[in-house]
């Protein structure tokens, strides 16, 4: 995983609020659409950009795409995050 790539998509509010939808589970792009006021075009790009970082995956199930959350990928963020509050405080003693 890229760290660019994945901040890069954080940086978006709309991104950050399509992930705080999926931390409750796995949704379809229409269900997904639903929620905002955009085209499903501009709902498809974010997803794309989110399945491109990697925050997110897709699975088929018969004719639906469903999205989740890649939790490998949140933990990892997390830790980097945690890492860094970990070398400041070695670094001030």
């Amino acid at each position: 995983m890229g760290y660019h790539e994945t901040f890069r998509a954080l940086s978006d509010g709309t991104r950050r609020e399509i992930l705080m939808l999926l931390r409750n589970g796995s949704m379809t792009a229409g269900d997904i659409a639903a929620r905002f006021s955009m085209t499903n075009a501009t709902v498809s790009h974010h997803l794309a950009v989110l399945k491109e970082s990697n925050l997110v995956v897709d699975k088929r199930r018969g004719k639906y795409i469903y999205y989740e959350l890649n939790s490998s990928v949140i933990e990892e963020i997390m830790m980097w995050l945690l890492s860094l509050k970990g070398d400041a405080k070695s670094e001030g003693q």
